[in-house]
């Protein structure tokens, strides 16, 4: 369906909001920033940015929603006689020898994390987002399988994929942070995620295979 006029405005307001105060928490700091002022370089009323965003975390880290549901995107959209640990390997070696910035492979990625390294509540944050991301996992593993509430399997080997995924990150972070470059962090990321396969069981590797 084509986006109205008034959709489309509601989604630039909201977006020249976010990247404003992203700006001012780049260059002053998350915790100094106000929301005054990030109203005010706006040229919006307080109540205008909270109506787009209800904590001043949600402006930082606006584009996380899609993160916390990736892995289970990548789940479902396995190929046929793909397990559901194979799906997100091939996926994440797809993005990752891309370069691609969605993993913070990305000049600026630096200037992104001292921001969060200098606010405990974003730090938080992030922490409650690795959490979505592996209760979505289960959830879905459990969809698709069709396993009981009571079931571990889900919870275990939904564990084990949030860790794929979640240890490619921290290396990721790691060394951008240390102003290596992003083409040869990629590499390297992409030999970490062999190693990765080689540790996980034959158990994890076979859990959901689409029929």
């Amino acid at each position: 369906m084509a986006e109205g006029l008034r959709e489309r405005k509601k989604r630039e307001t909201k977006q020249r909001i976010s990247d404003i105060a992203t700006g001012l928490f780049l260059e002053h700091g998350f915790v100094t920033v106000t929301i005054a002022e990030i109203a005010d370089a706006a040229d919006v009323s307080v109540n205008t940015v909270y109506n787009y965003f209800p904590a001043k975390e949600d402006l930082f880290l606006d584009r996380m929603e899609g993160v916390t549901l990736r892995l289970s995107r990548m789940i479902r959209g396995r190929d046929r006689g793909e397990s559901a640990a194979h799906a997100v390997l091939r996926e994440m070696r797809g993005q990752i020898g891309a370069v691609s910035p969605a993993y913070g492979l990305m000049d600026g990625f630096d200037a992104f994390m001292n921001v969060i390294e200098h606010a405990p509540t974003l730090k938080a944050r992030l922490f409650y987002l690795q959490q979505q991301v592996h209760d979505a996992v289960v959830a879905t593993l459990r969809e698709e399988t069709g396993a009981a509430e009571d079931d571990p399997l889900p919870l275990l080997v939904g564990g084990q994929i949030a860790w794929i995924e979640n240890t490619a990150v921290g290396y990721i972070t790691r060394e951008m942070t240390a102003g290596r470059k992003a083409t040869t962090v990629s590499r390297e990321t992409l030999v970490l995620l062999d190693e990765i396969e080689e540790l996980l069981s034959a158990r994890v590797l076979t859990y959901a295979v689409r029929g």
